[in-house]
């Protein structure tokens, strides 16, 4: 597959919390789209790549105010996925205890399913990177 034929999309969202669907339709209109010409390897790809977007756009709407911006490029052997939001701060585990409701698994979540995971902060926010397989 040559660069030129590496599909990608970006999708700008108003950071409300309607928009983590909307985030999750968008990853899922993508997903639908690349699998039509390169299928993923398993099934669960597919079902990894949208519970990380959906954990992904739902930290950003929880804890950044403003817009968020979703990528979705293919790479040579799997999906780059790219969250920018408004807040300058790296997401950090916070311990998990089911008995309270009280959240922590998303960022564990993501950090299991991913291949690699990077952050990279400026003054106007940050870019969390997250590469998956295919």
């Amino acid at each position: 597959m040559t660069s030129e034929a590496i599909p990608s999309r970006t999708t700008r969202f108003a950071g409300e919390p309607h928009c983590v669907t909307g985030a999750r339709l968008a990853a899922e209109e993508f997903l639908d789209d690349l699998g039509q010409s390169v299928p993923p390897t398993t099934p669960e790809h597919w079902d990894d790549i949208l519970l990380v977007v959906t954990e992904l756009a739902a930290n950003a709407v929880q804890y950044a105010p403003g817009p968020f911006v979703l990528r979705l490029r293919r790479t040579f052997d799997g999906v780059h996925v790219t969250l920018r939001d408004t807040n300058p701060t790296p997401p950090a585990p916070r311990s998990f205890d089911p008995r309270t409701g009280g959240g922590g698994i998303g960022w564990h979540l993501v950090h299991a399913l991913c291949d690699q995971v990077s952050v990279v902060t400026d003054e106007r926010g940050k870019d969390v990177h997250v590469f998956l397989p295919w």
